[in-house]
């Protein structure tokens, strides 16, 4: 158990990283719970819930995003190394 929560804690600082200094995150309203990923090519907006941190897959492709993208992102949040598709596969076959 406490190997989950320090896998959760890690995900968090990671994207509180990541987020920090957003510039798309004023400009579009994300809902409480929840946080805004860029997907794919196009980079494609996902708003995703706060619970997804809690996921061994998705905290494996936080820390694949840090590795390639370090913290500084183009669009200004958070980008995601993978297609539309993959992240659609993980997201509805995961949660």
């Amino acid at each position: 158990m406490g190997f989950r929560l320090s896998g959760v804690a890690q995900a968090k600082k990671v994207l509180k990283r990541s987020l920090s200094g957003s510039r798309q995150a004023s400009s579009v309203e994300v809902p409480k719970g929840y946080f805004a990923v860029y997907v794919g090519e196009s980079q494609k907006r996902f708003v995703v819930p706060v619970a997804y941190l809690n996921q061994p897959a998705f905290q494996i492709l936080l820390n694949q995003a840090e590795e390639e993208f370090g913290f500084d992102y183009p669009n200004g949040g958070l980008t995601m190394p993978c297609s539309e598709d993959a992240f659609n596969e993980l997201i509805t076959s995961q949660f």
